[in-house]
C-alpha cells in the first residue's frame, strides 16, 4: 500500500473506525445513564433480558397475590369481629336463662327478662348479617334478624403466590347461630322449672337452635378463622419478603453502575475529542504532497 496516496487515506480510515468504535460506546453508555439499566431490552444481553422478564412476571404474581390476600384478611377480621359480638351476646343469653330458671324471678322481672331474652338473639342474627366484607360472608344469613332469610356462608378460595396457589376458607352451615329456645321460653313464661329444664337441654344440645351447639361453634369458628387470619398475615409478610429478593435480584442483574457508567462517558468523552483531533489531522495529510508539485 503506497504511503503518500491521495486515493487510499489510510490514516483517516483507521481514526474513523476509531471514532466509529467510541460512539457506538458513548451510545451504550448514554442509553444505560438514561434508563438506570445495563440490560434495558433484549439486544442489550438476550439471556439476562429474558430472565429479568421472568422475575418481573414472578414480581407481579406476588404483589397480586397480596392484594387478593388484603382481601380476605378484612373477611377474616370482619367475620371474626362478628363472632367475638355474637360470643359476647351468648354469655349474655346464659345471664338471662339462668334468672328465667330462678323462682325468685317473677312478675313484670321475668317478662322483661324474656324480652332481653329475645332482643339478644335477634342481636345475634344481627351480628351474623352485619359480618359481610365486599359482599362475601362465612357466617351466612340469620332468620333471627328482621327481614332476614336463614342462608350458609360462602367457601371461598384465596391465592396466596404468584403459582397460583391457594388457601381456602370454610362457610358456616344454615343457621348456626339460631337461637330456637326463645318460642319454648315464651310458652312458659311464669314456670321457672320449665325454663331450668329447657336451658338444661338447650346446655347439653348440639343440634340446630342448642344454646350449648351454638356457642361450642362460636368457639370453634374464632378459633378456626383466627388461625386463618394468622396464617394469612404470615404469608402477607413472606410475600413482602419474597418481592424484596426478587427485586434485590433483578436489580443485580440488569441494573447499572451509574458511578461506573459516569466515569466511562467521561473517559469516552475525552476519546471522542482526540479521536475527531485525530481524523481532521489525518484528513490534512494529502495536502502535503501538493506542496511536491510546487
Amino acid at each position: 500500500m503506497a504511503a503518500n496516496s491521495v486515493m487510499t487515506n489510510y490514516g483517516a480510515m483507521v481514526a474513523l473506525q476509531s471514532l466509529n468504535r467510541t460512539a457506538d460506546e458513548m451510545a451504550t453508555t448514554q442509553k444505560r445513564v438514561s434508563t438506570g439499566l445495563r440490560v434495558a431490552d433484549a439486544k442489550d444481553d438476550g439471556a439476562a433480558f429474558a430472565v429479568a422478564q421472568k422475575v418481573r412476571g414472578d414480581v407481579a404474581g406476588v404483589t397480586s397475590a397480596n392484594e387478593q390476600l388484603g382481601n380476605a384478611k378484612g373477611l377474616l377480621d370482619t367475620t371474626l369481629a362478628g363472632l367475638t359480638q355474637i360470643g359476647s351476646a351468648l354469655k349474655d343469653v346464659k345471664s338471662v336463662m339462668i334468672k328465667l330458671a330462678d323462682d325468685n324471678v317473677t312478675g313484670d322481672d321475668r317478662l322483661n327478662y324474656m324480652k332481653q331474652y329475645d332482643q339478644l338473639a335477634k342481636q345475634i342474627g344481627q351480628y351474623v348479617n352485619d359480618a359481610t366484607y365486599n359482599g362475601k360472608t362465612l357466617l351466612g344469613t340469620s332468620a333471627n334478624a328482621d327481614g332476614a332469610t336463614v342462608g350458609a356462608g360462602t367457601d371461598f378460595n384465596v391465592v396466596r403466590n404468584e403459582k397460583g396457589d391457594t388457601y381456602s376458607f370454610s362457610g358456616q352451615a344454615s343457621g348456626a347461630f339460631d337461637l330456637t329456645l326463645a318460642d319454648d321460653v315464651d310458652a312458659n313464661p311464669t314456670d321457672a322449672a320449665a325454663a331450668a329444664a329447657l336451658w338444661k337441654t338447650a346446655l347439653a344440645g348440639t343440634g340446630a337452635g342448642d344454646f350449648g351447639g351454638i356457642e361450642a361453634q362460636t368457639n370453634l369458628a374464632m378459633a378456626t378463622y383466627g388461625n386463618d387470619s394468622r396464617a394469612i398475615d404470615s404469608q402477607i409478610a413472606y410475600n413482602k419478603d419474597k418481592l424484596d429478593a426478587l427485586s434485590g435480584g433483578l436489580g443485580a442483574l440488569i441494573d447499572a453502575d451509574l458511578a461506573k457508567e459516569s466515569a466511562r462517558m467521561q473517559s469516552l468523552q475525552i476519546r471522542q475529542q482526540l479521536g475527531t483531533q485525530s481524523l481532521s489531522t489525518a484528513n490534512q495529510a494529502p495536502q502535503a504532497l501538493m506542496k511536491l508539485f510546487q
